[in-house]
Order: structure tokens, then sequence, then C-alpha cells
């Protein structure tokens, strides 16, 4: 079967890049490879119309800046291109994110195995491997802990891992929920309680850690419900947005009575603190 790549180059990633990969999903493309500042998308040549592509909304967003390259591609062994394509993480030199197809490393003090497949949150993004960055270095013992946009379930695991009670992970994109089941049951956590929703599941609900790796939009709008749903002094964890961003992200915490504690940055990526009043 001869395939079509289309390599996009895309600024700002996030929501860009979610919404892009929706869209092709809709025209027919089958798989996607994310690249730092880019993503790869596969659809079969017979089902590949160029117009379709130059029409989709998120190439025609002012906002975004996404160009495109084609190629040709025949017989793919998909199995081989993916293990080519996908590549270990480890962060700190304390946590080591793996696909199936990488060698254990047992000297690592935390081990995650994803199946990588379409969900954000491979840890190869710079929002990811910060969020993970500072929860490495919070203590979470027997605490609470929401992962909320949870992409593989990657932060609910590591929290998890870092004996964690009760986990929660929450995500509205069916690939994404479907994808997170499966990582929380291969890691041997099948007590993370995954949900496909958005923030009107937090109803009801407290928690003394919660993990949003989102967009900036997102996080403003459900400002109110995750702070709802944190218990008096419990933390959260932000990102998903740029350096210029953080002062609105803060505006709107204060206002929704948390209190910033502190973020780290990397290319001009924020994952920032903020404590409940």
């Amino acid at each position: 079967m001869i395939y079509i790549e289309a390599y996009f180059k895309i600024s700002p990633w996030q929501p860009a890049m979610e919404i892009l990969i929706a869209e092709l999903s809709d025209i027919g493309f089958e798989s996607f490879v994310e690249e730092e500042g880019g993503l790869k998308a596969y659809i079969q040549e017979p089902d590949f119309q160029e117009a379709s592509l130059r029409d989709l909304f998120a190439m025609q967003n002012p906002e975004f800046t996404i160009s495109y390259e084609l190629k040709t591609i025949a017989d793919v062994n998909w199995n081989a291109k993916w293990e080519s394509d996908y590549e270990s993480v480890i962060i700190d030199d304390r946590c080591y994110i793996r696909a199936p197809f990488h060698p254990t490393k047992p000297e690592i003090e935390f081990e995650i195995l994803i199946e990588p497949k379409m969900s954000f949150g491979t840890a190869h993004h710079e929002t990811t491997a910060q969020m993970i960055q500072l929860l490495l270095d919070e203590d979470i013992k027997g605490k609470s802990v929401l992962d909320m946009g949870c992409g593989t379930a990657v932060l609910a695991i590591l929290a998890k891992l870092k004996k964690a009670d009760r986990v929660v992970a929450i995500d509205n994109d069916e690939w994404a929920y479907n994808n997170a089941l499966e990582n929380v049951k291969v890691n041997g956590f099948s007590d993370i309680k995954v949900q496909q929703g958005d923030a009107v599941l937090l109803k009801n609900q407290l928690f003394e850690v919660i993990l949003a790796n989102i967009n900036k939009n997102i996080l403003l709008a459900d400002m109110e419900a995750y702070v709802n749903a944190l218990s008096k002094g419990a933390v959260i964890l932000f990102s998903g947005f740029y350096e210029n961003d953080l002062n609105d992200i803060k505006i709107k915490a204060l206002d929704s009575g948390l209190r910033y504690d502190s973020h780290i940055s990397k290319n001009n990526w924020v994952a920032a603190k903020f404590s409940k009043k």
C-alpha cells in the first residue's frame, strides 16, 4: 500500500497541533508522529486530496502558522517505522519513559512504559517534560491527585509510582482516553480512575494535587472549576502555554483564589506551580 506522508511545521504548538490532528483524522489520515516543532501524518494515497488539506480550519486560522511538505512512501512497515522514529526519554536522571521496544533501565528511579500512539504526553514535548520535573520534586505520597488533560496518563502513572493514594486521569479525547486505559494497565496501576470528559467531571470532587497540562485558553476557561476541586492548601501545576502567557495565567489564578509559587521554562514553554490559599 502506498502512503502519503505530510510533514507539518506548526507554531504555536498548542492548540494548533491538537486541532490539526483532529481535522486530519476526519479527512482520512491514519497515524501521527509528534516531533520537535512538527508533526508527521500519514494517509493512504487513494484517500488523499491536497485541496481538502488546504481547506482545513487549522490551515486557514490566522492565529496559527502551519506549513507542510509532502512525500510518497511505499510498502511501509509501520511497526519498524514507529520504532525508528520514537525515542525514549529520561527526565532529570530520575524518570525514564519508554515504549515496549526500548530496553528497561532498572538503575533509574521511576520507569514508565507508554504505548505512544497518537496521544499527547509522551514527554518529548517541553510541557510534559517540565510537568514531570515539577512532579518529581513534589511530595505527593498518600495524596489524591488529578491528571487533567491526561493524554497518555504519563503524569498519573508517575504520581502512582511516587506513592500517591487516589489518582484520577481525565481527557476529553476518545483516543487519549483509550490509550490512557491501556497505559495504566500495562504499568500495573489499574486502580487509576480514567475518565473521558472535561471539567464538568470535577463537580463534587476534591484533590490535594492537580496536574493540568492543556493550553492557555482551556486553563483560563476552566480555572474556577480546578480551584473548586482543590482542597485547602492544595497544589496545582499548570503547563501548555508560552512564557508571554504566564501573566494572564497568574492574573486569572490569583483572582480565583490561588497563590503563585514558582515556574520553570524551556524554549519559551512554561510549567508553573500555584497553591490554594
